[in-house]
């Protein structure tokens, strides 16, 4: 068994998906896969941190574990068999026969959800205003999420939404989902204006005239115009992901 396999199989017995072990090393999620996969060697500061994340000692990782040459226990596994080895005959049984029980229902677990199947993971940015990074950076201002079915199709990160501009679509408080696909008019959108996080409609007309709408009428004093020739900086973050496109105000 490879290093990589060892890797994986620690992270799985541990019930970790590679987010969370890529956010406790504090690298990429692509980097735990490719660890994992051979393609990349592990630096030594990062090795130190998985150690200590899996509970585990060197040898566990480079040596034969399974092969019949060795077994290395970690510590909490070294700990469970000194409990074992401490109660008497019944408690030592009823240990077993919990022990197996659980290794049934989880070899039914893998026979719905097989082992290598990863529950994919995007980063939930806790306002519009930390979602102008083009990519999640470690320790900045976002947390990970899973994706669920109810998940939108095709979403890359999502946004915590401030304020009821966006009403009745979009509520304060809730979770945008978004992607980075090219916005087409009518399409809502994350922007950075003038250095401004905003969460607006998108329009612009054949003279080049920048429209973001407020789909909340009662707020159209938010709505923002920008003439082609303004001089005011737009970045568009990403297309906001909703089950149909609202229709444009007049």
């Amino acid at each position: 068994m490879s290093f990589g396999q060892r890797l994986r199989e620690r992270r799985k017995e541990l019930g970790i998906n590679q987010g969370e072990l890529a956010k406790a090393l504090g690298v990429s999620v692509s980097a735990i896969s490719n660890y994992e996969n051979g393609q990349n060697a592990m630096r030594e500061d990062v090795l130190l941190r998985l150690l200590r994340v899996l509970d585990i000692e060197p040898n566990y990782l480079y040596q034969d574990s399974f092969s019949g040459k060795s077994f290395t226990c970690t510590v909490e596994e070294e700990r469970l068999v000194r409990i074992y080895r401490s109660l008497r005959v019944p408690g030592r049984q009823t240990l077993r026969a919990m022990a197996e029980a659980l290794s049934a229902y989880q070899e039914e677990l893998d026979t719905e959800l097989p082992r290598d199947t990863e529950i994919r993971q995007i980063p939930l940015y806790r306002s519009p205003a930390a979602a102008g990074f083009a990519s999640p950076v470690f320790g900045e201002d976002f947390d990970y999420i899973d994706v669920t079915g109810d998940t939108p199709r095709g979403a890359e990160y999502a946004v915590r939404i401030q304020g009821d501009s966006m009403e009745p679509y979009i509520e304060d408080g809730s979770i945008a989902f978004v992607n980075r696909d090219p916005l087409c008019n009518g399409d809502v959108g994350i922007f950075c204006v003038d250095g401004e996080m905003l969460c607006k409609q998108y329009v612009r007309d054949g003279l080049g005239m920048v429209y973001l709408f407020s789909l909340n009428r009662a707020r159209a004093g938010a709505d923002v115009f920008l003439p082609r020739d303004s001089g005011r900086s737009i970045v568009c973050m990403g297309r906001v992901l909703l089950p149909s496109r609202p229709k444009v105000p007049r």
